[in-house]
Formats: C-alpha cells, structure tokens, sequence
C-alpha cells in the first residue's frame, strides 16, 4: 500500500471514529425513539361531526419514529391508521425537521406537523382525558388541525414562561365547499399567529393563558344553489379531517390550570382548562346581495363559535374522572341566508391506568342538538381502550 493510500485510510478511519464518537453522546442518534399506540372503542351511537361510529371500532392507531438528525435538527414521522366505512386508511399526520441550535431563543419547523393554536391542538388523541375532541374542535378544524407548512417560534427571556410563533400552511383541509370546482384557492391558504404565557403559584400550581389567530384565506363560503350543503358534505369526506364550518378568521382564547399536591402529579393531580372560538365572516356575498332574515329561524348574524371547559381528577395513582361541558353555535348555508344550529355536549368519564402506557376509559355523553345535521338529542356510552407499545416523548403542558 502506497504512503498516499495509507494517509487516506487512516484519514477514513478517524473521520469514522470521530463520526462514531458524536453519534454515541446522543444515543437517539443511533437508535431513534420508535412507538405505537393502539385506540379501540365500543360505542351505542353517533355523534355529529365525530370520527367513532357506533358499535365497535377503531380509532386512529399511531406509529412514530423519532430522533435528533445531528447536533443542529430533529426530526420526526407519524403515521396514523383510521378505519372509516369498512376502510382503512392510512394518513401521515407528521413529518417534519425542527431546529435545535438557534440563537435568541428562535427555532423552526418545516414539514407537516400539528399547528401550536389553542390549547388541545398540538397535542396527539391519543393524550386526551375523553374519547373525543371538544364539539368545536370537530366543527372548526376538523379534530385537529396538522398541515404542510413551516413555523417560526420564539421563547423570551422572562421570569414567565412566555412563547410566540407564527406559521404559514397549505391550508387543504380548512377551505371552504367548492360546489363546482371554480374557485381560485391560495396555494399558502392559512396563517396563524399566537402568543402563550404562564407559570407557576407556589410548588403545587401552575397555570397558562393563550391567544391564536389564524387566517383562512380560503375559508369564506359563498352561497350557490340549494344543493350546496349537499356538496359540502361531500367535499369534506375526502378529508376525514376537515373542518365543516369555515370562515376568514378563526380567534381562539384557552387556559389551563394544574394541581398537584407538594408538585408530585404521580399519585394525585387537578387539570382545569377550557377554549374559545370564534369564526368570522363565514359567509360571501355577491355586490349587491344582503342577508335575507324573513322568519325567525334565519340568522344575519356571520359568524361561527363555541366554547368548552372540562376538569380531570386524577384522585390515586391508578384512576382519574373528568366532566367537560361544551357547545357549538352554527350557522348553516341556504341560497341567500343563514340557518342557526346549535349543539351542546355534556360528558363524564372515568378512567383506569395500569401504567403510564395503558388506559380503559368509560364515558357517558348527553348531547343536545337544535336543528344540527339532523341529530337528534341522545345518550351515548363509549367505552375505549389506549396503549402505548415503546418509547414515547413527553406530553405537553
């Protein structure tokens, strides 16, 4: 072997050592951070704009694969599995990189990955206290909002933990119905903006506030003819996550406080949250034309909102019960006017945890529904099963 050929080799070998050494500081390097979680339910009815149907089912089965890329990015993929109508679809719900290294308390994201909006939004199903998201999650962004774009996202430098970020996304699944197929859609459809602020009272509590604002701007239906809902409807089962009532500007308001006695949450803890939504100028009009309001069952009033707040008890190591309350306040498209909808949800569950990774779930909901998608007032029982196989990153605040 040549003098050259040797510098080379042993030129390979270090650089291989070196690269070794590097990877071996970070174990997630060279083993990536996979898991699985499995959801599975029984349910006695339908709930409106509800992804469970009744009898037995499936709900969405995750798989996830995470890891740091290198020293400056993270990267993660998740993949979800839905059963809808005898199908099973397989949806993927992130795959996105993010920043580790930026100065200033700045990072990024890019990819497809849940929108940080609200308080539930960026947490995966799989987390929640019950077996659904709030009525107006499902109304207005279809369970939850994840998407192709990228984020910009800055942590102060303040005694209080104080975050704010904007994104930019396609935008698909929040647009509005598309009856004939005409309409010229922004290929960038939704911006948001949104500031969080909170922290700690005491050792035992700690809370957090939050405003988003996220920007449709191929949010506004326009009314058509008389089969337009019909279309609607059809348009939005292509996208088992869309959101059935759109509009322009979304504004969202939520808090969450937490207890935990001495600040230990292992063995008995107190969640307290809720959310506001409001959807503005769902509804366009040609020049001319106004809102026709002859009867009293027709609204003038252009826009959407909904609410909810729930409280979960972990009362011992092994169980937890919550009760959530929450309505929705609607406004349904005919020809030239509006019709009202409303929808109240009152629920209660109860859990069982074997572990961290195991949860058996009982919940009774009573839903009340005034003229909404032609559902009727009733009483739903669900019983519902999650387990999560391998590693698992930290769930959020």
């Amino acid at each position: 072997m040549s003098a050259l050929n040797t510098r080379v080799s042993l030129l390979a070998l270090a650089c291989a050592v070196s690269s070794y050494s590097a990877m071996a500081e970070d174990s997630s390097l060279t083993n990536p951070s996979i898991s699985a979680v499995l959801d599975g339910y029984y349910q006695t009815g339908d709930r409106p704009l509800a992804e469970r149907a009744e009898g037995f089912g499936l709900g969405e089965t995750e798989l996830a694969l995470s890891a740091n890329i290198d020293e400056m990015f993270y990267g993660k993929v998740t993949a979800v599995v839905e059963s809808h109508d005898g199908e099973t679809e397989l949806n993927l719900e992130e795959a996105f990189i993010q920043t580790l290294a930026m100065p200033y308390g700045l990072s990024v994201r890019a990819g497809r990955f849940l929108s940080d909006i609200g308080y539930l939004n960026n947490q995966h199903l799989h987390t929640d206290a019950f077996t659904d998201r709030p009525a107006a999650y499902r109304a207005f962004l279809g369970g939850h909002y994840f998407d192709d774009g990228v984020r910009l996202n800055y942590v102060a430098p303040t005694d209080l933990y104080w975050t704010m970020g904007v994104e930019a996304f396609k935008g698909e699944s929040l647009r509005a119905a598309d009856e004939h197929g005409e309409r010229d859609f922004d290929d960038v459809g939704v911006y948001t903006a949104l500031t969080k602020i909170g922290g700690d009272i005491g050792i035992e509590s700690s809370w957090q506030l939050g405003l988003s604002y996220l920007r449709n701007q191929n949010g506004q239906a326009y009314a058509e003819d008389e089969h337009e809902d019909e279309a609607a409807d059809e348009g939005h089962a292509e996208h088992s996550h869309s959101a059935s009532y759109t509009g322009e500007n979304t504004y969202i308001a939520d808090f969450v406080y937490k207890w935990a006695p001495n600040g230990n949450y292992k063995y008995q803890n107190l969640t307290v949250s809720g959310e506001y939504f409001r959807v503005t100028d769902i509804f366009g009009m040609e020049p001319g034309h106004i809102l026709e309001a002859d009867h009293e069952d027709v609204s003038t009033d252009d826009y959407h909102q909904g609410w909810y707040v729930s409280s979960v008890y972990q009362f011992s190591p092994s169980w937890s019960a919550g009760i959530r309350y929450g309505q929705i306040d609607t406004n349904e498209i005919h020809d030239d006017h509006l019709d009202p909808q409303k929808l109240k949800e009152s629920e209660v569950s109860l859990a069982w945890h074997s572990s961290h990774f195991s949860t058996v779930r009982l919940q009774y909901t009573h839903q009340t529904g005034t003229n909404f998608d032609g559902f009727e007032d009733d009483n739903i029982f669900t019983l519902q099963y999650v387990m999560s196989l391998g590693a698992h990153g930290a769930h959020q605040f």
